[in-house]
């Protein structure tokens, strides 16, 4: 039998929102039915388990964090240097704090996969693809550094999120954006 895609789309989103607010012990079939409003047991003819569910919300909080490729490429048409790299990192906190929930979601699916060792390698899959892109978008794209850069300013920006999004109260939003400008000063070089 096909599923309805839209369906689907609504039940992952409904996910995203429950193992935001609830952690991933609360990601249940019945919690994703009443978040999505949808009647008692649509999530478990969508998934044939919690596994499935799993994997397929690793998926889709990635394309749902994607950024529209016209808006991207726009961004991405600069001259590519380090205050070009400045501006990206501003927009990749501001977009992660407008969808605070599919981040958190990030945060869970990542302590989920630590616990749950077959979900562990699609989950770690999905973020290795995210570094891999993120690092060819730094040096196919020709910022300034190497791998090493793409790497260090990956992780530097992912605790910074890590941080602001689970504790927004201990930075605040002005301060964020002076740190991202702290960050990319101190790791991407000048040219």
């Amino acid at each position: 039998m096909v599923r309805n895609p839209g369906r689907r789309r609504q039940l992952l989103d409904a996910a995203v929102e429950v193992i935001a607010d609830h952690g991933s012990r609360g990601l249940t079939f019945g919690a994703v039915d009443r978040e999505a409003s949808v009647p008692a047991g649509t999530a478990s003819n969508y998934f044939a388990s919690r596994d499935q569910l799993v994997d397929e919300l690793a998926a889709h909080v990635f394309e749902r964090l994607a950024p529209d490729p016209v808006e991207a490429a726009r961004r991405m048409a600069r001259a590519h240097t380090r205050d070009a790299e400045r501006d990206l990192m501003r927009w990749l906190v501001e977009r992660a704090v407008a969808d605070r929930s599919a981040h958190l979601a990030l945060f869970e699916l990542r302590l989920e996969a630590t616990r749950n060792p077959r979900l562990a390698p699609a989950v770690t899959g999905h973020f290795a693809g995210n570094l891999a892109a993120a690092t060819a978008d730094h040096v196919d794209g020709g910022f300034p550094g190497d791998e090493s850069t793409a790497l260090v300013l990956y992780l530097a920006v992912s605790g910074l999120l890590l941080e602001h999004l689970t504790m927004p109260d201990l930075l605040g939003e002005e301060r964020v954006q002076h740190i991202v400008d702290q960050v990319v000063a101190t790791i991407v070089p000048q040219r």
